[in-house]
């Protein structure tokens, strides 16, 4: 299965007030495992970026002078993510962006919808916390993923983050691909490898908890039941 994690940065969030795609961002998943291929672009927007799109990204309308127009680049991107699964956080957003941008040059037969499918990450984190906070940032803490270099968004790396913590989210494990490489094989092999256990383990001690850390896990369990809104599995399979 191959899948294309996804970003894009923009001059500002409403397409109806002219805003444009200026950087896009992309890594290549296959069977789950990072292949090291990506996609990666700063596109000229022929326009500033809103005044709060700057605080986030910092790519100024100098930097973005040189680079090449959303119709130079369109048919290598295309290329790159034809016939694959995006994996997107906040879907809607940067799928919108893609078809305006596809549109304004007539290419509605290449709108998304026509040559991928798309899974939103959002939708499925907030199905696995509902209630909680659910945007990047917050994954990667919940799923200890490192964004210590996330201090302005930058489309890659931000694509990068998101492989890393939908993986996580799904029970992947990132750290045994890279391509194919032979450190990435080795690891590969060490993990899979049978590993022989001995059945004489002896008299095991049992060590039962006490009546503060009962009722602890208790009050636990009922604030996890409050969160999710009386979904909390353990705490009905106890009852």
């Amino acid at each position: 299965m191959r899948q294309i994690v996804l970003d894009t940065e923009t001059t500002g969030i409403d397409i109806k007030l002219g805003n444009r795609i200026i950087e896009i961002g992309c890594v290549e998943v296959i069977d789950r495992r990072l292949t090291g291929n990506s996609y990666h672009q700063y596109i000229n927007p022929q326009r500033d970026s809103e005044e709060g799109a700057l605080e986030v990204h910092g790519i100024t309308t100098a930097f973005l002078a040189d680079k090449p127009l959303f119709a130079d680049i369109v048919d290598d991107f295309l290329n790159f993510i034809r016939g694959a699964e995006l994996v997107i956080h906040n879907a809607p957003f940067d799928v919108g962006f893609i078809n305006h941008e596809l549109s304004l040059l007539n290419q509605q037969q290449n709108h998304i919808a026509n040559i991928c499918t798309v899974l939103d990450t959002l939708v499925l984190a907030k199905k696995m916390h509902p209630g909680q906070k659910n945007n990047l940032d917050a994954l990667c803490k919940r799923y200890d993923i490192d964004n210590s270099q996330r201090d302005l968004h930058g489309a890659l790396l931000d694509a990068e983050i998101l492989a890393d913590t939908y993986l996580a989210m799904t029970g992947g494990q990132t750290a045994l691909s890279l391509g194919g490489s032979a450190d990435g094989e080795s690891r590969d092999a060490a993990v899979s490898l049978p590993r022989s256990v001995t059945l004489d383990t002896g008299k095991l001690k049992v060590i039962k908890a006490s009546n503060d850390e009962l009722a602890a896990h208790d009050s636990r369990l009922q604030s996890i039941n409050d969160m999710t809104k009386g979904q909390c599995i353990w705490l009905s399979e106890k009852n």
